[in-house]
């Protein structure tokens, strides 16, 4: 089973770049499927509030559940009061598996990691090379496991990619996707240092093409055992659901809820 643990679907609100605009799927969807992808973790693009945004990707799932999974995407200031309400019911009534967070919107809050542990899911916090708050992390919620995407940075801050390196060894909860990691030297370093248990296959769809980003995983001439974990094996044991490897997540269209309702649904 591939799982690409990192893909963006859905209309933003910022009208910007690709990013706060739309991420439609269609052709991605065709590369995955000539890429050898059999599912694919998807989150909104960026927002001024992802209440709506999660509903969004909870209905894009819900059309296509063989093939897709779900995180719900929380902003910490925007979303700041709500969070424990939202991740509730996009857990509990969306069947998403996972929360989205970005520094691009804000840095991470306890709000949001303590939502986390209650829910039993995991964050993928994309840092921007803030790669020092790992530590934090790892103290403080040492029971929460934390995805930084893109081996700590996007931009290819190497600094920052070989300083996450030594979280992803020393913390158990810390771990990486390979979204976008352009300096291959770091990524064969990230998994020889850190284990491939620690790393999950990822894309930045549907802007990167997964065949360029699979075939990394390729290149990295792992053993069949540690080939299968980056590729799918980890997203599955991290989601934790018996479900995200094959048959459908549930999902049940969101109901008014009053706590939901009180804070502006």
């Amino acid at each position: 089973m591939i799982i690409d643990c990192h893909c963006h679907a859905g209309k933003g609100d910022g009208l910007t770049q690709p990013a706060d605009t739309a991420a439609p799927l269609d052709k991605y969807l065709e590369r995955v499927r000539t890429a050898g992808i059999d599912r694919t973790v998807i989150f909104a693009t960026f927002s001024d509030g992802y209440l709506h945004a999660n509903r969004e990707v909870a209905g894009i799932v819900a059309r296509n559940p063989r093939h897709l999974l779900g995180f719900a995407f929380v902003h910490p200031l925007a979303d700041k009061g709500r969070v424990d309400t939202m991740v509730r019911e996009a857990v509990r009534e969306l069947g998403l598996v996972g929360i989205k967070v970005h520094r691009h919107d804000a840095r991470i809050t306890r709000e949001i990691c303590a939502a986390a542990r209650r829910y039993r899911v995991p964050i993928l916090y994309d840092v921007m090379g803030e790669v020092s708050v790992a530590e934090i992390l790892a103290q403080e919620y040492p029971d929460v496991t934390f995805i930084i995407p893109h081996l700590g940075s996007f931009a290819d801050d190497w600094r920052a990619q070989t300083a996450l390196i030594d979280h992803l060894v020393r913390h158990p909860n810390i771990f990486t996707d390979t979204a976008g990691v352009r300096r291959f030297d770091i990524l064969e370093q990230a998994v020889s240092r850190a284990g491939a248990h620690k790393i999950l296959f990822g894309t930045d769809g549907p802007w990167l093409h997964p065949a360029v980003e699979i075939a990394k995983i390729y290149a990295l001439n792992l053993n069949p055992e540690d080939q299968a974990r980056v590729l799918g094996g980890n997203v599955i044991r991290l989601i934790g659901h018996p479900r995200a490897a094959a048959g459908r997540i549930p999902y049940t269209r969101p109901a008014r809820m009053a706590g939901i309702a009180a804070v502006g649904a």
